[in-house]
């Protein structure tokens, strides 16, 4: 059997805020495997973004260990290089697109990382080509970047990453600050990379719509994992989801709210096809009786 890609083994963290420690993550073990799409769900304060930031080495356990392909990582026991290229594997798109942006000129924002990571001049125009054309903005290479929309801004963000070719790239609340349209071209972005590219992609969100287009969802809450399966799993416990401060997907909840008025219905809904497919038979069914 493979190692996983990601191994969590009791890892907890506290802020500290002058006397008092504050727990933010507490006692979390799991496993995430390479080529996968996992949502961290939770409420503001649940431990999801701190977690994430703890994969990235952004910040260190306090307690526990984390294992990347295998190797136990531990800031102070590893050499430059050593951190360098764990880190290069786990890229990270925060929630301000603008925090990323870096340079006046698209094209030189998505070279950025590569040219720190010592890549040849070629190399780099390659990989920019690259990566302007998976998330489709390479007509806008020449372009200035505070020019772009919020979604499009998040593209380059997106962009600069991929062009580092990591392993894994982590999107902490990348779409907490777009429109609808915005939201929809960066999640539709993270299923082409993960589905496309195999690239293992993890999302912190507390829109469970978005969570939902993932393959596993693992739920936080008070700094803990709550919930953890399959989003048909998860969804199908709706109670506990609003225990843990969440809404759920609208097609959940409109299935949530037909049973409570005595419509049957039979099986899961995540997704507008299925609700729509779950409705007709309940109503096909009626018809018949």
């Amino acid at each position: 059997m493979s190692q996983p890609f990601i191994k969590v083994e009791n890892v907890s963290y506290s802020y500290d805020e002058e006397i008092n420690l504050i727990p933010a993550v507490s006692g979390v073990s799991l496993e995430i495997e390479e080529g996968s799409y996992v949502a961290f769900a939770g409420r503001n304060g649940s431990g999801k973004s701190t977690f994430a930031k703890l994969l990235n080495m952004i910040l260190e356990p306090s307690d526990g260990k984390i294992y990347i392909s295998g190797k136990e990582i531990d800031v102070n026991a590893m050499t430059d290089a050593e951190l360098m290229e764990t880190r290069r594997n786990i890229g990270m798109v925060f929630q301000n697109p603008d925090n990323q942006l870096v340079a006046t000129i698209v094209e030189d924002d998505v070279a950025f990382g590569p040219e720190n990571l010592g890549v040849p001049s070629d190399e780099i125009r390659r990989r920019v080509d690259d990566a302007l054309k998976t998330v489709g903005m390479s007509e806008y290479a020449k372009s200035e970047p505070q020019r772009l929309s919020g979604g499009q801004k998040q593209r380059i963000a997106i962009a600069g990453i991929i062009a580092m070719m990591p392993k894994c790239i982590i999107f902490d609340e990348s779409t907490a600050m777009l429109d609808p349209s915005g939201r929809r071209e960066v999640v539709d972005m993270m299923e082409k990379l993960n589905r496309e590219y195999g690239i293992t992609i993890i999302t912190i969100t507390h829109y469970m719509d978005e969570a939902v287009r993932a393959d596993r969802v693992i739920v936080m809450d008070g700094g803990r994992v709550v919930m953890d399966g399959t989003p048909e799993q998860v969804y199908a416990e709706p109670e506990k989801i609003r225990a843990a401060g969440l809404e759920l997907p609208q097609c959940a909840e409109l299935v949530c709210r037909l049973r409570e008025k005595g419509i049957k219905l039979d099986g899961c809904c995540i997704t507008p096809e299925s609700c729509a497919e779950l409705i007709c038979r309940a109503l096909e069914v009626t018809s018949n009786e």
